[in-house]
């Protein structure tokens, strides 16, 4: 395997990853508003809202990651 194909299956392993990690997020995201939804226990509202805060810095997080790897790729072209 030479360098360019080295970096397309790093390339494509990270952009998989990133789609994992995304969809994990889409699933955590849609329980806990289904949670929320379901909910009419102020106490319980707040612990869910909090996760729905969690859940927002964590795509955030993966925004970056993507972000300084597609920086990485263009730099590598």
């Amino acid at each position: 395997m030479n360098a360019e194909e080295t970096h397309t299956v790093a390339a494509l392993s990270s952009a998989e990853q990133s789609l994992e990690n995304a969809e994990h997020l889409l699933a955590r995201l849609e329980a806990a508003r289904a949670r929320l939804d379901a909910t009419d226990d102020p106490e319980q509202a707040i612990e869910i809202l909090q996760e729905l805060a969690e859940v927002a810095r964590e795509v955030e997080a993966e925004l970056q990651r993507a972000r300084r790897a597609a920086e990485t790729d263009a730099a590598g072209t």
